[in-house]
């Protein structure tokens, strides 16, 4: 890795390190690390606990807990410089124990991490505010595949091509080398996906979603995972179509909502119960800096924009947004569904104009801000 020096117009190398050269362990360092910035793996990661230990007839305990934003449970097991021989077989452990939690159990599991950790917040409305769902809405966790996620500096060979082989058999399962760079008093870290490889991801979530159809989770959930998938597939053909590069390495899941990180920022697609919409959402937004600094700049946005904002600052939770939304029936008076497929063109090619709008409108002053 180098650093720039923009003085010199050159390149200074920076020293690859050893974690325990540099006296970082993995519980009071790169756990902690990872616990308030799970983004460095996954930009939509939630942690619902650490140090979890609540399985039956067994004192084990797994690294960190996280759902992501189709609702699976994640199992993220950190090592420093060596991955050790066990690692795999120990977190397949875990995700074992885990398939087995039920969705009451993950928001009491959740709210006791948020307990512990000295915070007022409900897990359920967290919960139902990370997936994009209303209340009205059903909470439905772990419906699917358990993902495991592994860190570590070095990854031994036989760790690596038992991964791989999981893959294959479409096990959830991916690999992050974490590496410390030095120059001088200065520490960097670099996490970056190894298996598997960012340009076969969309692959591999294909292969999955035709084996998840052969499976006995709940028909509701596949259908509707499965139709999530199909539309959000058709809405990234036709932004690759139009040439706007938003989701050109966003994976479509089966998710309410498809955006892409700018900073701290996500421009999103969301399907909400009532209307679609688009929108700049702050996710970590807890003394709402980002939002007021975006607010500020209000009368030079709505002028630039020539349709209608919501500011919804959301004061009674940790995330806020800015949205242009219309009502189905508004767009279409003969449907009011997204699961309305003769819409989905409709849907699309609003989703597509408005979007390309509103980005194009904002992102100047999100660059000012962020």
């Amino acid at each position: 890795m180098f650093q720039i020096n923009r003085e010199k117009n050159d390149l200074i190398k920076l020293d690859p390190r050893q974690f325990h050269d540099l006296g970082f362990r993995e519980r009071d360092h790169l756990q902690e690390w990872i616990e308030k910035n799970p983004e460095a793996l996954d930009p939509d990661l939630l942690i619902i606990q650490k140090e979890f230990d609540g399985f039956n007839d067994t004192r084990e305990r797994l690294d960190l807990l996280a759902v992501d934003n189709e609702g699976n449970l994640v199992i993220i097991e950190n090592k420093l410089d060596d991955s050790g021989r066990d690692v795999v077989w120990q977190a397949l452990k875990y995700a074992s124990y885990c398939s087995t939690l039920k969705t009451e159990k993950i928001v009491d599991i959740f709210q006791e991490y948020l307990d512990t950790s000295g915070s007022d917040d409900d897990a359920k409305e967290l919960l139902l505010e990370f997936l994009n769902l209303t209340e009205d809405d059903p909470l439905l966790l772990n419906g699917g595949d358990q993902r495991i996620i592994l860190v570590a500096n070095d990854f031994r060979k036989e760790v690596t091509s038992t991964v791989l082989w999981l893959l294959d058999r479409k096990v959830n399962i991916q690999c992050f080398r974490a590496t410390p760079y030095s120059r001088k008093d200065d520490i960097f870290l670099q996490i970056e996906r190894i298996i598997p490889l960012p340009e076969t991801e969309e692959f591999i979530i294909d292969a999955r979603e035709k084996e998840r159809e052969e499976k006995s989770k709940s028909k509701v959930v596949q259908e509707r995972n499965a139709n999530l998938l199909e539309f959000w597939k058709l809405l990234k053909a036709e932004l690759e179509r139009r040439d706007f590069k938003l989701l050109d390495r966003v994976t479509p899941r089966g998710s309410f909502s498809l955006g892409s990180h700018i900073g701290k920022g996500k421009f999103s697609f969301c399907i909400g119960r009532n209307a679609l919409r688009v929108e700049l959402y702050f996710r970590k937004d807890e003394d709402k800096k980002l939002f007021d600094a975006m607010h500020k700049q209000k009368d030079e946005i709505e002028k630039a924009y020539p349709k209608t904002i919501n500011w919804e600052r959301l004061n009674e939770k940790k995330a806020s947004r800015i949205k242009h939304e219309i009502e189905y029936q508004e767009l279409d008076p003969n449907h009011d569904s997204f699961y309305d497929k003769e819409a989905w063109d409709t849907w699309i090619n609003w989703y597509a104009d408005n979007m390309i709008e509103f980005y194009n409108t904002l992102l100047p002053f999100w660059k000012k801000v962020k």
